[in-house]
């Protein structure tokens, strides 16, 4: 979990790494773009609920874990750095004009 995360510091320098909700996250401006958790079985990925949705049949199609809000990665398993790149770029291309943590409620 630790080169995840290095691996996101050092793509995205302008996204600042804050621990809440109990979970490491990255912010920008202010606001949520991803977050990380460890498990016994899995490290989890959470973006926000709406970039699940939009990225849904991609998950699928490729076999990964998914609930609603998040993504379960198996330590037993190389990780995808492409996964988080995609969500990560759309966090922040949606949420570039937003100020508030969470996406606002439509």
């Amino acid at each position: 979990m630790g080169d995840v995360l290095v691996w996101v510091g050092l793509a995205y320098p302008e996204l600042e790494l804050r621990i809440a909700w109990n979970q490491l996250m990255f912010t920008h401006h202010g606001t949520h773009v991803i977050g990380f958790s460890a498990a016994f079985t899995h490290m989890a990925m959470a973006p926000e609920r709406a970039t699940m949705i939009r990225f849904e049949p991609v998950m699928s199609e490729y076999g990964t874990n998914f609930g609603t809000m998040l993504t379960r990665l198996p330590w037993h398993k190389p990780f995808d750095y492409e996964l988080p790149d995609v969500f990560i770029q759309h966090q922040l291309a949606e949420k570039q004009y937003i100020t508030s943590f969470w996406r606002p409620q439509s």
